[in-house]
């Protein structure tokens, strides 16, 4: 992977991180997606007019990514029900780079020498032993692990869907306007139907951070979405996940919260697995 597609990737992992920090502390989180996906959409549809059209062969892709994107977070909206944060999250992530480097080698034919296929399976070990860190309290419901297991397979499933239609598109800016506008509308429609019979007005902070976490998460999504087109897929998405040891960061330093030994393991074994990946040819 070339230095500088790897930093940038590695620039959208930490911008990932703190976006997901800013939703966790907020106390109407619904409220704070929908000004999200409302900031994405406008976005969106301000940058279209600049922005080459997607190839016609794309478009499949354009549709099914905001589709498994969507999917991905009502898995996920059934895991916390079930789970705890810090169980579902970890595993959910930890479950999508090895999904992404088994379709990408074994079906689409990239290659990967052996030192960066050690470095995306320890990535994905690091963060999903991130689960061990809640100990027996974090396992005892079963329902939590099967619905963030599904919630990661969805993640790799768009995850491969976006950087084959940006490779297909011929242009990963006008892939990524379209498929944020597309995604847009429908977490928007998500949402009213969520809050269907019981909405109430936005908190001025809930729309502020809702605006800025929506400028984070297109800025990150992007970047990926842009490193898809020039990297394989299986590293670009394995850096990606790292966002979760930087999660594990922030939530240590700013929200202090209690880093353990298996915490520490953890982050210790994804950023071998980094720097493996980074030395990598």
């Amino acid at each position: 992977m070339a230095p500088e597609v790897f930093l940038l990737v590695l620039c959208a992992a930490v911008v990932h991180a703190a976006w997901n920090a800013l939703v966790k502390v907020d106390g109407d989180r619904l409220a704070l997606l929908k000004a999200m996906s409302l900031t994405q959409l406008f976005l969106s549809l301000c940058l279209i007019p600049f922005v080459a059209v997607p190839a016609i062969e794309s478009w499949p892709y354009l549709i099914a990514s905001p589709t498994l994107a969507t999917a991905y977070m009502l898995f996920l909206n059934r895991a916390y029900h079930a789970g705890d944060l810090s169980h579902v999250y970890p595993l959910a992530r930890g479950v999508a780079p090895l999904g992404v480097a088994v379709v990408s080698i074994g079906l689409l034919g990239e290659r990967l020498e052996p030192a960066a296929q050690i470095g995306v399976l320890l990535i994905a070990l690091g963060i999903a032993s991130l689960v061990l860190a809640r100990g027996a309290a974090g396992l005892h419901d079963p329902r939590s692990s099967f619905y963030a297991l599904g919630a990661g397979l969805f993640i790799a499933a768009y995850t491969l869907t976006d950087g084959l239609g940006a490779r297909a598109a011929g242009t990963a800016s006008g892939f990524m306007a379209w498929m944020a506008l597309f995604n847009a509308i429908l977490v928007v429609g998500c949402i009213q139907w969520l809050q269907r019979g019981k909405q109430r007005p936005v908190a001025a902070r809930s729309g502020r951070i809702g605006i800025a976490v929506g400028l984070m998460s297109y800025g990150a999504t992007w970047l990926a979405i842009w490193a898809m087109t020039v990297a394989p897929l299986a590293l670009v998405s394995a850096l990606r996940e790292t966002s979760v040891v930087f999660a594990v960061v922030i939530g240590v330093v700013f929200l202090k919260e209690r880093l353990s030994l298996i915490r520490l393991v953890s982050v210790a074994t994804t950023l071998i697995g980094t720097a493996l990946l980074k030395f990598s040819r």
